[in-house]
């Protein structure tokens, strides 16, 4: 994970949503993971990753997996028809 990391805008962030996406992608055809477990594998910011799934799960590509841990977090997983 960057430490401590240039806070960067949401116009920045979004940039990268292209590289990403098909990064987050490739890893959750292997498991289900929350938003922190993909920000550590990724090696990006949480408040980062949560724009890229969130954009994600809004176009249909990922979903949640049942019930959010004690956290708050869902794991997400691909959608089944991309699966």
């Amino acid at each position: 994970m960057i430490e401590n990391p240039k806070i960067r805008n949401v116009s920045e962030v979004m940039r990268d949503r292209m590289v990403l996406s098909e990064k987050i992608l490739t890893i959750l055809r292997n498991e289900p993971l929350n938003v922190p477990q993909l920000a550590e594998k990724l090696g990006y910011p949480v408040h980062e990753v949560v724009y890229w799934v969130m954009d994600m799960w809004r176009y249909g590509k990922v979903e949640e997996t049942g019930e959010p841990d004690d956290e708050g977090y869902y794991q997400y997983q691909l959608k089944e028809e991309l699966s």
